[in-house]
C-alpha cells in the first residue's frame, strides 16, 4: 500500500525555520531513534507509518517534520555518519590506540547496518539529486587516520598502513557479511584487520 501524502508544514515546525518547541524536539529525536531501529533490523523498505506508531506520534507529526521518505532517510544517514566520525577522538582519549580502533570499528559497523534499510531510498536520492551526496568515505578515512596516527605515536599500530587502506579492508568486511548474511562473522574479521595493524618488529622492522 503507498504511503500518505505528506501534509503541509505547520508553521512554527522543524521545517519552517522557526525554533523547535521541547515537545516537538522530543518527537523528532524519538522519530529518528526508531527510525534508525528500524532500519538497522531489516534490508526492505520499513513503512513510515509503522515507524510513526513505534515512535508514538501520529503520521502527520513525522511528516511535519520529515515531508518524504527521502528527507527521514538522510536526517538518520546524516546523524549516523556525523557520531561514527566523531566517536573516533573520542574513543582515543579514553582508550589505548589499539582499544579505541577496535571500538571504533564496532561503531562502523552498526553504521553499516543501519545503512542496509536505507540503501536503496539513499541511491534513489543521490542519483536524483534529492538527497545531497555526503563525502562518507573521505569522512570515514580520515577518523580512522586519527587513531592511527595516535597508534603511531605510541608505537603499537603500524605506521607503513594508510587509513585509505584500512578503509577498503572494511568495507570489504562489511561488503562480505552482508552478501553473505553472515553478521557474526564480522566481529572474527574486525579482529583480523586489528591484528594486521598491530605493530610487530618481527613484522614491521
Amino acid at each position: 500500500m503507498s504511503e500518505p501524502e505528506s501534509p503541509a508544514t505547520d508553521p512554527g515546525t522543524a521545517s519552517s525555520g522557526r525554533p523547535v518547541r521541547a515537545d516537538a524536539r522530543r518527537n523528532r529525536d524519538r522519530i529518528l531513534s526508531v527510525a534508525r531501529t528500524a532500519f538497522a533490523s531489516t534490508a526492505e523498505t520499513v513503512p513510515l507509518d509503522a515507524i510513526a506508531r513505534e515512535a508514538g506520534v501520529g503520521i502527520g507529526t513525522l511528516y511535519r517534520h520529515f515531508p518524504t521518505r527521502e528527507a527521514l532517510v538522510e536526517a538518520v544517514y546524516s546523524a549516523e555518519l556525523d557520531e561514527v566520525v566523531s566517536s573516533a577522538p573520542a574513543l582515543l582519549a579514553e582508550l589505548p590506540p589499539e582499544a579505541a580502533l577496535r571500538a571504533w570499528m564496532d561503531r562502523y559497523a552498526e553504521f553499516s547496518q543501519v545503512k542496509r534499510g536505507m540503501s536503496a531510498t539513499l541511491r534513489a536520492g543521490w542519483a536524483s539529486g534529492s538527497i545531497a551526496t555526503p563525502a562518507t568515505r573521505e569522512r570515514i578515512t580520515g577518523a580512522i587516520a586519527v587513531i592511527l596516527a595516535g597508534g603511531v605515536r605510541d608505537g603499537s599500530l603500524r605506521a607503513d598502513v594508510g587509513p585509505e587502506d584500512v578503509t577498503t579492508m572494511l568495507l570489504g568486511v562489511f561488503l562480505s557479511t552482508t552478501a553473505s548474511d553472515s553478521p557474526e562473522r564480522t566481529g572474527p574479521l574486525l579482529d583480523l584487520v586489528v591484528d594486521a595493524l598491530r605493530y610487530s618488529a618481527g613484522r614491521n622492522g
